[in-house]
């Protein structure tokens, strides 16, 4: 089981993250996003951006260095090997977009125990290099309780 008592705990800011181009190109393609504005500078500067524009869920690139550190608690007690990822929600003040520099600080904001199953829940603000909020990560983890 997870504990508990981790709730409300906020780990340290994530190292910057430098947004690059070719990342945001091959994210694109992963997620299958043909959008201009994922692939093509010129028609990213076009729509007022000065580079190409991340798909929406690219910010779990971000989210991911604070997810590591959650997994790497021991306080947590996080089992990864019995970890399923259960929702994933973000909340944009403007697109991620590449030459970003970005760092994210993970909240968690719950940790419910449901039927033999652990559901932790947190929050990952990113935030530019200058600190403007960027976008907000919501992720919950179901963590499975042990086999009878």
């Amino acid at each position: 089981m997870v504990n508990v008592d981790i709730q409300g705990k906020r780990y340290a800011p994530t190292a910057p993250y430098l947004v690059g181009r070719e990342k945001v190109r091959e994210f694109a393609r992963a997620v299958q996003s043909h959008a201009p504005l994922h692939r093509d500078v010129e028609a990213a500067r076009a729509a007022g951006f000065r580079d190409v524009v991340a798909p929406p869920t690219f910010a779990i690139v971000v989210q991911d260095a604070t997810l590591q550190q959650l997994l790497d608690d021991d306080e947590a007690a996080v089992d990864f090997s019995r970890v399923v990822h259960g929702d994933q929600r973000f909340s944009y003040s403007r697109p991620i977009v590449a030459g970003d520099e970005l760092t994210g600080v993970m909240t968690v904001t719950s940790v419910k125990q449901l039927g033999g199953n652990s559901m932790v829940t947190s929050s990952t603000e990113i935030s530019d290099a200058d600190g403007a909020h960027v976008v907000t990560a919501i992720s919950t983890l179901v963590v499975r309780g042990e086999e009878s």
